[in-house]
């Protein structure tokens, strides 16, 4: 039988994957850049943990990690910079594929690029498995499906609820990446270029009325390949209060600074200097005091509301971690249904899917 490849393991997301994997009684293999950081983290795990050296600037090394019948699971960020080589690793090896990226550019790469090379290998790519996007999807899912035919257009509202947890050094990164690159958004039953963040729209949590942004995700690509007759797909990301139409206005002015010739890569470089990357996140008591609210509206062709599904549980890292864990070991015992770039819904099955999100810790309310 195969294994699990927790490739970037001794990243805060991926240490948190790691102890989520060996409470469920897996035995991954840990892979990472330091063997030193390796063997803490196999110890820290209670030992029996084989541990493998790899950087994603060699990829045959990379290669060289799956053997037949294993499950490749990437923490490995930001993705943009340092995502291709586990991906195309497993295409080569005809693995099935599992990333925690949130990251809008790459989930484009990896349904667009990879995704045709994958569903030839006989590979199922699983891209942001993690708080970013699963719940999302899983909600946008159920509500389509109870609201039937008549519905064209899904909008979908992610929250945070409690103290929110803060944020990881390599979220922090990621979401540094993301405002330079072009977003994108599903409308009219086609995908265009859209700028993160340039719309904003309200919705009640908890008794208040929440702004969020709108943002680019994997729900673009995911729902109207499980359900055709949508047409639009409308995403939005919370949590910014009070900063919504500040953050808004500054989407606006960035994305028309990227198109000057060289300001992109002198913002770059800035960013890269103030977002280092892996430097640890939110502390186990930081994230059992905060978690998570999710809800998705169906609408028909006038707008109207024909379904709402909502969700809430545990802090984002906690059940990234989470359902990390269940997709991989899922996936080892052969649990994914299709090839090439999926949505949640599509490789598990609505059911399915809904059965592993309750089971790391978010459900429906």
């Amino acid at each position: 039988m195969g294994r699990i490849v927790l490739f970037g393991a001794t990243g805060y997301t991926g240490r948190l994957t790691a102890a989520a994997l060996a409470e469920r009684g897996a035995k991954p293999l840990l892979a990472g850049r330091s063997q030193g950081s390796l063997s803490s983290l196999a110890d820290g795990l209670g030992g029996g943990f084989e541990t493998a050296v790899a950087d994603v600037g060699e990829p045959q090394a990379v290669r060289e990690l799956l053997g037949s019948g294993d499950v490749m699971l990437s923490t490995v960020g930001p993705f943009t910079s340092w995502g291709d080589p586990a991906v195309q690793a497993a295409i080569d090896a005809g693995a099935p594929y599992i990333d925690s990226t949130g990251e809008p550019a790459f989930i484009r790469r990896v349904f667009e690029r990879f995704g045709p090379p994958a569903a030839a290998a006989g590979a199922p790519l699983l891209t942001a498995m993690g708080y970013d996007w699963v719940p999302g999807n899983l909600a946008a899912a159920l509500a389509l499906t109870e609201a039937g035919d008549a519905a064209t257009k899904v909008e979908i509202g992610y929250f945070l609820t409690g103290g929110g947890g803060g944020a990881s050094g390599g979220t922090a990164a990621s979401i540094a990446g993301v405002i330079l690159e072009p977003g994108f958004a599903y409308r009219g039953g086609r995908l265009i270029t859209e700028a993160n963040g340039t719309r904003v729209r309200g919705y009640e949590v908890r008794g208040d009325n929440r702004p969020a942004l709108s943002v680019s995700s994997s729900e673009h690509f995911s729902i109207p390949a499980q359900f055709p007759s949508v047409g639009d797909v409308e995403p939005f990301l919370g949590g910014f209060g009070s900063a919504t139409r500040v953050m808004q206005a500054g989407s606006y002015a960035i994305a028309g600074l990227t198109r000057i010739p060289g300001a992109k890569s002198g913002l770059s470089q800035i960013i890269r200097r103030l977002a280092k990357g892996s430097t640890g996140g939110p502390s186990e008591g930081a994230r059992a005091s905060s978690g998570t609210h999710v809800v998705a509206i169906a609408r028909d062709a006038a707008d109207r509301p024909l379904a709402e599904v909502r969700l809430e549980g545990v802090n984002a890292y906690t059940f990234t971690a989470e359902i990390l864990a269940w997709a991989s070991i899922t996936a080892l015992a052969g649990g994914i249904e299709g090839v090439g770039a999926l949505g949640p819904a599509q490789a598990f099955g609505i059911e399915g899917l809904q059965a592993g999100v309750a089971d790391a810790g978010i459900s429906r309310i």
